[in-house]
């Protein structure tokens, strides 16, 4: 059992060697490129097609592996031939730069 840990300890610190932090201006371009925005929003604030993005709980290698491998009928899986692992690295690293969604007693249509 040990040895099992050490060996899964070692490939997941060389996964996250082999991916640099994510660049957010690059991240930008590709939501943008990609079409992320069409169905998450241009701040990620989620429609009716896509989820909010914004404040996301997921890390970035849940972040990848969500985009690889979304539940059927949702989004379309973005395989490494779409964007590599660094560039979703990079869009990751854009959607932490979005805005906290604003609480419902701060938007006046919802207090009418």
């Amino acid at each position: 059992m040990t040895k099992f840990l050490i060996v899964t300890g070692l490939l997941v610190v060389a996964a996250a060697a082999q991916t640099k932090s994510g660049d957010m201006k690059n991240g930008e371009r590709l939501y943008l490129k990609n079409g992320c925005f069409e169905c998450h929003g241009y701040q990620g604030q989620g429609g009716l097609a896509g989820a909010r993005l914004s404040q996301t709980r997921l890390n970035v290698a849940g972040f990848t592996a969500f985009v690889r491998n979304p539940p059927s009928g949702g989004m379309p899986p973005y395989r490494a031939k779409v964007m590599t692992d660094q560039e979703l690295a990079d869009v990751f690293a854009y959607i932490q730069t979005f805005p906290a969604p604003q609480p419902a007693k701060n938007i006046p249509l919802l207090n009418e």
